[in-house]
């Protein structure tokens, strides 16, 4: 079991809600939907599905439609963060219910700032009810809001309001001035804004207990003016007053800094309450600034000084109780990446520091790999923190570190590497530091991730990349994830002529220098893989000249059985599609084929695919194009050469299903096709019985082959093998009770 433990219940239903909307709703005219029935939801549950549907990525203006039934799904805690919601469909939605909380930060749409407060104040529970607001991200559009009664609908209507979240927004001084009219206003978040002034804030200096005004580049009082303002708050426990360390200009941030020295070396009377301050990014601080600071201040728990240069100061080492954010070790650095997740400047520098102190990591850290992910999560589209978040993942799961994580875990970090190529396909270290986590047969064979995305993702890199270390990543990572695919997948796959061309021009490159390496067997065995029961990627494998070249593949590698065994395992393949057989009627290749089937040097696995193609063009005599000599000469080889082969112990062939051997067990077939077909089942069937058993008893061949054991024609070798393919089958069924599916093996 998962060491996360299982999904909860009530989360795995949620989930299948949303999967089954479609079913479940019914559509309106104006195209939302609606729930054709629903029972009284838990009012908890609303808020989760909702939450739900905004993580799945599926909430929109049809969608949200569900929430306008009040009675049944009562909404009071509502996130449409990061989601597509017009004004309309929000006003219609979620203006009805009586919210505590909305958090509709980033939301795309065209919905406002202006839309959000004038539809909640339209509904007089809301002016009192909601608490929480949250609008990070958006465009206010603070001069479109209309006067109510002569007065101005803003802020100040939502009177029960004890968190306002407006960074990242066009929120101005006058709009700070409505908002400070507030009269429960506890935590108010004005980052990234075009304020200039605070003074606004002395209307709230009785509730105001968070402040946080990180990077505001347009604040222009002096150091004396801010700190008369923050010394007047008098509830303010929690101080943010951070700022972008990658600023351009150094004197952008000077008031600021200065204000922080004055404020660090000021007297312990200045903010009495204070318990958390964050200065990060704030430069020209000293160590004993610091020092003097926090040993004034017994009940400081929390203070920020990543990309301060201070962090490592000798006062902080002795304060067991005090977290801190910095670069001095493990713990200040994940306590920036979890603090910092909504800034994009901290995240980048823990994140840079995280790397450097897990370059050399030899035991697991599940935490820190969480950390990371959430980073790549919260700043999709950010190229500096996927490059650096992208290493740390693999620094955090090379070598057996991901054994001893979660499978929950590394499956949404596997996503979160996909996506990072999927969004940055030109970025080369991206796309390396990515290839290099995929690169670890754990992850590629255990966890649970799309791996047809994956496949198609590697393959499209490898087309511009000829390193040749990352080559044969790349090549070893789509070999074992084609090997994954369901053969839905596959036959999607094999369509694509441009992944059969980039890994037949892998083979052709090393086949010219004649090289045997772990690329040259991947690539082949890919193109096994993607041949496997896909007619469509057998006839693509021979428009793009495939066939002349593993003929000289077939010749120049005589004496490489390995290579030889992938090579005959794809022209098996394409011998299995009865209109491509004319393809493989070359006198040339069939008499080398024959030589290798006859050849008691050659290892029985070699023996095993020169059989198979030949059982496949000789089986059909009114296809038969060249001398009916050659046929005659064959048929005769198959069988007696097959009945020297002794018995393989490794497991060499697997099949999707028993479909291909079908034509060869008919009664009617020559004794060294059929003997060829029983005792390649015979093989597979030995070597994983329950899988085998169940595949013929479902596809009817064990009918097949007690039809041709009862034949007075059937050879007596053919026979015996057959007899001895349903006795194991038999024994199973009695020893096992029924048939249990299990996972298809493929070719390696």
């Amino acid at each position: 079991m998962d060491a996360e433990g299982p999904q909860a219940l009530c989360d795995l239903c949620l989930a299948q809600v949303c999967c089954s909307l479609d079913a479940l709703c019914s559509v309106r005219a104006d195209g939302s939907m609606s729930l054709i029935w629903a029972p009284l939801f838990p009012q908890e549950m609303a808020d989760q599905l909702l939450q739900k549907m905004t993580t799945k990525g599926i909430l929109n203006d049809t969608t949200v439609g569900i929430f306008r039934n009040c009675k049944e799904l009562r909404l009071r805690r509502a996130s449409i963060r990061s989601s597509p919601v017009s004004a309309e469909a929000f006003r219609l939605a979620l203006c009805p219910h009586r919210l505590l909380e909305l958090d509709a930060s980033w939301v795309s749409g065209g919905l406002t700032g202006a839309d959000i407060i004038s539809g909640l104040a339209s509904n007089p529970e809301c002016r009192l009810s909601l608490q929480r607001l949250s609008l990070s991200g958006l465009r206010l559009d603070w001069e479109s809001l209309e006067e109510d009664g002569g007065v101005r609908v803003g802020f100040s209507s939502l009177q029960g309001l004890r968190m306002l979240n407006v960074a990242n927004t066009d929120v101005n001084d006058a709009v700070l001035e409505d908002i400070c009219t507030l009269p429960h206003l506890e935590t108010l978040d004005i980052s990234c804004s075009a304020i200039s002034k605070l003074t606004a804030l002395l209307k709230c200096n009785s509730t105001l207990r968070f402040l946080i005004a990180h990077k505001l580049q347009q604040l222009d009082m002096s150091p004396a003016r801010l700190l008369f303002v923050f010394n007047q708050l008098h509830a303010l426990r929690h101080l943010d007053f951070s700022d972008d360390h990658f600023a351009v200009d150094d004197s952008d941030g000077r008031v600021g800094d200065e204000t922080v020295r004055q404020l660090l070396e000021g007297s312990p009377e200045v903010l009495p309450s204070l318990v958390s301050l964050d200065i990060s990014g704030r430069k020209r601080i000293s160590e004993a600034a610091i020092g003097a600071f926090v040993q004034s201040r017994s009940g400081l728990v929390f203070l920020g000084l990543l990309a301060t240069g201070v962090s490592s100061c000798d006062v902080l080492s002795s304060k067991k109780n005090l977290k801190i954010t910095g670069e001095a070790d493990e713990n200040q650095v994940c306590e920036a990446l979890r603090r910092y997740r909504d800034q994009e400047c901290f995240i980048r520098e823990a994140l840079v520091h995280l790397y450097n102190l897990t370059t050399d990591a030899d035991k697991p850290q599940p935490d820190m790999l969480k950390l990371v992910v959430s980073a790549m999560q919260s700043h999709p589209t950010s190229l500096h923190v996927h490059l650096v978040a992208t290493a740390c993942v693999f620094n955090l799961t090379t070598q057996d570190l991901a054994e001893a994580m979660s499978v929950s875990l590394l499956s949404s970090t596997i996503a979160q590497l996909l996506y990072a190529m999927k969004t940055f396909p030109n970025h080369h270290q991206v796309q390396k530091n990515c290839l290099l986590a995929l690169c670890s047969d754990y992850i590629l064979q255990d966890v649970p991730f799309d791996k047809y995305l994956a496949a198609t993702l590697v393959i499209n890199w490898l087309s511009s990349h000829e390193d040749p270390t990352l080559q044969r990543m790349a090549v070893a990572v789509i070999s074992i994830l084609v090997a994954k695919l369901s053969t839905e997948e596959t036959a999607q796959l094999s369509k694509d002529v441009f992944i059969m061309k980039q890994l037949l021009a892998i083979v052709q490159q090393k086949a010219m220098v004649g090289v045997v390496d772990s690329t040259l067997k991947f690539a082949l065995s890919a193109l096994w893989n993607l041949t496997d029961e896909m007619p469509a990627a057998a006839r693509n494998f021979i428009e793009c000249q495939g066939l002349e070249l593993y003929e000289e593949v077939l010749e120049s590698y005589y004496s490489e059985p390995s290579i030889q065994q992938k090579v005959l395992g794809l022209l098996n393949n394409i011998a299995e599609v009865e209109e491509l057989q004319a393809d493989l009627m070359e006198e040339d290749l069939l008499e080398h084929i024959l030589s290798l089937l006859q050849d008691s040097q050659v290892e029985v696995g070699v023996r095993y695919f020169a059989g198979g193609i030949l059982a496949h063009l000789s089986s059909r005599a009114e296809a038969w194009t060249l001398e009916g000599e050659l046929r005659t000469t064959i048929l005769e080889q198959l069988h007696d050469s097959i009945m020297t082969w002794t018995q393989l112990e490794r497991e060499m062939v697997s099949y999707r299903s028993f479909h291909p051997f079908c034509p060869l067990l008919q009664p009617c077939q020559p004794s060294g096709v059929q003997l060829w077909a029983v005792w390649a089942i015979h093989l597979v069937c030995s070597q994983n019985t329950s899988h085998y058993s169940s595949m013929l008893e479902m596809e009817g061949l064990t009918e097949l082959l007690k039809a041709l054991t009862a034949h007075p024609d059937t050879h007596s070798d053919v026979k015996g093998l057959s007899d001895r393919i349903l006795c194991m089958v038999e024994q199973y069924q009695s020893h096992s009770g029924a048939f249990k599916s299990q996972t298809e093996p493929r070719n390696s």
